[in-house]
């Protein structure tokens, strides 16, 4: 039976009758609005779509999204490591993920920041993040089986500029060698594969990839061109290690891909995390916090993302500052 009340209400225009659902969405969305209207951003700039500098900028936000009640991290691609550098001096970045090369050069004015009147005395570390290894790869048809048999073969040097073409340049200084000890030395960038390409076809028999471990066109590599990977642990690799407080002794790991059981000995870079001085140090202390507490989701990221949240990260000595907020939190932990 239906009442006349009942009756009057479905005869109510439909408006009347969500009124009262408005208003109960009215009072909800004003108790919360005050906490995301108290979230602040955080900036953090990366590489380019697609590297694993811009994955690993995602992670972490997501990660520090996940353990802060007030932060809200976005990623910010950039085209390379000195818009970075640029910008989170200029205070347009809050943090960002510059490689400890060209994070030295910046901050010891050397290389390409050798003219610059610029200076970066207002960036500080806060942890490394990951390992950028280098890895010599060879055909198995050339027998180059260390990096001193490397001499006289046919490689590809990187196109001039480029991160493959540096790592040459300081490889040959390290050895005192110079491109005429080569029977060929091409300039080929990574793009649209035309190094792997070469290297494939048998026009060069070596080439130099940078980069984490594992990946995916090395494993194509090593299964369909007859590649292989060469330690490179002389005694001038290491004085260049020594010489060079950028560049760190490393290993790929046994197992990073089937074709490998065994561990390879090499060098690299690291992926540093870097924010300037206008970044308090509580809100870095949040966010060194927020990143060990979601370590777990790092490590599971990928296998790059495990070492340095492991426990405490170690400090590399490139001429810059570790900033107060993480300072005083790996004193606490």
């Amino acid at each position: 039976m239906i009442s006349k009340k009942s009756t009057l209400y479905f005869r109510m225009p439909l408006f009347f009758r969500r009124v009262p659902i408005v208003c109960l969405l009215l009072i909800v969305g004003t108790c919360i609005l005050p906490f995301s209207a108290n979230a602040f951003d955080i900036l953090i700039g990366t590489g380019e779509p697609g590297t694993f500098s811009h994955f690993t900028g995602r992670v972490l936000c997501r990660v520090i999204n996940s353990h802060t009640s007030d932060m809200n991290c976005q990623t910010v691609p950039t085209p390379d490591d000195v818009f970075n550098l640029t910008n989170l001096r200029g205070g347009s970045l809050d943090i960002g993920l510059v490689d400890s090369h060209m994070l030295y050069d910046a901050v010891n004015k050397a290389e390409k920041f050798e003219y610059l009147d610029i200076n970066y005395d207002n960036l500080r570390s806060l942890m490394p993040v990951y390992d950028v290894p280098v890895t010599l790869v060879v055909r198995k048809d050339a027998k180059i089986t260390s990096l001193a048999k490397l001499k006289h073969k046919r490689i590809n040097a990187g196109s001039p500029g480029s991160p493959q073409s540096l790592v040459v340049g300081n490889i040959l200084k390290a050895k005192n060698w110079s491109k005429k000890d080569f029977r060929l030395v091409q300039e080929l960038p990574a793009s649209h594969s035309q190094d792997t390409m070469a290297f494939c076809h048998g026009e060069t028999q070596a080439m130099i990839h940078i980069g984490v471990h594992p990946n995916p066109e090395l494993q194509q590599l090593f299964k369909l061109c007859e590649a292989d990977m060469v330690n490179m642990d002389d005694d001038d690799i290491q004085k260049m290690i020594a010489g060079h407080h950028a560049f760190s002794s490393m290993n790929i790991a046994a197992g990073a891909y089937p074709t490998h059981t065994g561990s390879v000995t090499t060098f690299g870079t690291r992926m540093i995390l870097v924010s300037s001085t206008d970044l308090d140090e509580e809100t870095v202390y949040r966010i060194m916090e927020a990143i060990y507490q979601g370590r777990q989701r790092l490590n599971s990221a990928h296998p790059a993302l495990s070492r340095f949240t492991d426990g405490k990260a170690d400090t590399i000595n490139l001429g810059l500052e570790r900033h107060p907020g993480a300072v005083k939190y790996f004193a606490e932990h």
